[in-house]
């Protein structure tokens, strides 16, 4: 799918504008699911709460629909104000302001390039920079040494605060 500037490969659950990957996970990224699937129309926030939480659930919907939205519109670079993608309506929901398309350009970003003779512009595909599997292969040995630092200060704790009982244990015996 693409809107604006927006490209949206629903396969890999990704988001770029212009070829660089925005950071949507979770119910940020369903929530434009959502709006894509129905554009020019409001999404209802009850829908939207059926979408992104099970039945049993119980949260704040109305503050976390909120706070949903607003990391979404921040992703987009989007505001209330003067909304370019995401349109409130008031007490019913949200609306995708912008048209959205089907594209069958697969793990591609689309860029627009404006052409000098025409002042027209046209739609290019741009193959995404990194594939997926470096940019997860960065933070994987970083959390393994977080994991491994943080074992040894549990362990460091816990050996000193048992040093420190048994001093104050032989300190308080009697003779």
């Amino acid at each position: 799918m693409r809107f604006g500037p927006f490209q949206v490969d629903q396969r890999r659950q990704e988001v770029s504008k212009d070829g660089s990957r925005l950071k949507l996970q979770g119910k940020v990224y369903q929530v434009l699911v959502a709006l894509l699937e129905k554009p020019g129309e409001v999404v209802t926030r009850e829908e939207l709460r059926q979408r992104l939480w099970p039945a049993d659930t119980h949260v704040n919907y109305d503050a976390n629909v909120n706070t949903t939205v607003n990391k979404l519109r921040q992703a987009l670079g989007d505001s209330t104000d003067k909304p370019l993608y995401i349109e409130t309506i008031p007490r019913k929901g949200y609306c995708l302001v912008v048209p959205s398309e089907a594209t069958d350009v697969p793990c591609a970003a689309v860029v627009l390039s404006g052409a000098p003779e025409t002042g027209a512009s046209t739609l290019t595909p741009v193959l995404q920079g990194e594939p997926a599997a470096s940019r997860s292969g960065f933070w994987i040995p970083i959390g393994v040494v977080g994991l491994i630092l943080a074992g040894m200060l549990l362990g460091a704790g816990i050996t000193i605060t048992t040093l420190w009982i048994s001093h104050f244990a032989q300190a308080t015996r009697w003779p």
